[in-house]
């Protein structure tokens, strides 16, 4: 079985293959599921062998749901049955694997501790990674005595459907054990991308600022939440599945965008002022896809094809939704 190891240099040199899941609850056994349904071999461990057992069962049972409603292709309850194991400890999960994953509750203190036994237990050379939501790594890898193989490998809930995962390094986290662990995420059919160490990383930092924004919406009194939510998902969070807030941008023109920032910045202060970022490109006449430059540089080939899929793309997603149906909450109750 291929190991996860350091050269003489320090490098991590070969693959991701067995893997232990510590903390089993919706989050960590969602991910557990997800990577023994790519194949890995998965150690599962909670906070006790009961507990443990429990989580194990539920997953099972989830995974013969998810097959039977066709979210999961057929074999994966078979799949998931022969590569997720239970293991009796967090130290037994951890002792001969290439990766180890921490999902334990959002407390400093609980994780640092957690992360300490999984070091004490996990051959040298094994790559650990939390799934922390906003908690830095080097606040989480004060406890560690070799941090150089501890990162932060965060997936969004649900984790068998949501297909991003953020990696963050750390200072001391070393290079080479990040293309080892995008290379396992790829392998379990999600995208990457690493951000820089900072509280809330890129997901919940924007994901917190809309919330925040649009609690502050409905306590103003300018709509309530289930029209501030027909108006996300029906508008710019209609797009979102296709295209970040950048080409967005450049789709719409920049040149709006900076006039826009003006009526809101004349409403609501310098929290809504225009970036500098914005301002620079449209005073260097570059507006986006209508100037052939704005955030992305783009050819009129490549922009011709890119309207093409962007129009395709919002009908398709018409589509999907006419065929699913109304949301339970479509209703408003």
């Amino acid at each position: 079985m291929a190991r996860p190891c350091f050269s003489e240099k320090g490098r991590v040199e070969v693959e991701i293959n067995k893997v232990a899941q510590v903390g089993a609850g919706y989050m960590g056994g969602g991910i557990a599921q997800s990577l023994a349904n790519a194949g890995f071999q998965v150690r599962l461990a909670d906070v006790d062998a009961d507990a443990t057992r429990k989580a194990h069962e539920r997953l099972l049972a989830e995974a013969e749901q998810f097959q039977a409603q066709g979210l999961f292709p057929p074999g994966s309850t078979d799949r998931i049955r022969e590569n997720l194991h239970v293991a009796p400890s967090i130290e037994e999960a951890v002792a001969d694997v290439d990766f180890v994953e921490e999902a334990v509750p959002e407390v400093p203190g609980i994780k640092r501790d957690v992360l300490a036994r999984v070091e004490a237990a996990a051959r040298p050379g094994t790559i650990i990674g939390t799934n922390t939501s906003t908690i830095p790594v080097h606040v989480l890898a004060e406890g560690l005595k070799d941090p150089s193989r501890f990162l932060t490998v965060h997936w969004s809930n649900p984790a068998p459907f949501i297909p991003g995962v953020e990696i963050v390094a750390g200072e001391q986290t070393d290079p080479s054990v990040i293309p080892v662990v995008e290379r396992m995420l790829a392998r379990a059919g999600r995208r990457s991308a690493q951000v820089a160490d900072v509280p809330g990383f890129v997901l919940n930092r924007l994901q917190y600022v809309l919330l925040n924004e649009a609690m502050a919406i409905v306590e103003e009194g300018v709509a309530d939440a289930t029209a501030v939510d027909t108006i996300v998902t029906s508008t710019f969070g209609f797009r979102l599945p296709f295209f970040g807030p950048f080409a967005i941008a450049d789709m719409a023109g920049l040149d709006v965008y900076a006039d826009s920032f003006k009526t809101l910045e004349q409403a609501f202060g310098e929290r809504l002022a225009a970036p500098k970022v914005l301002t620079d490109l449209v005073a260097q006449g570059r507006f986006g896809v209508k100037s052939g430059s704005g955030f992305l540089e783009l050819d009129p080939e490549k922009r011709d094809a890119l309207i093409a899929y962007r129009n395709k793309a919002y009908s398709a997603m018409n589509d999907l939704l006419r065929e699913l149906g109304p949301s339970p909450l479509a209703d408003g109750s």
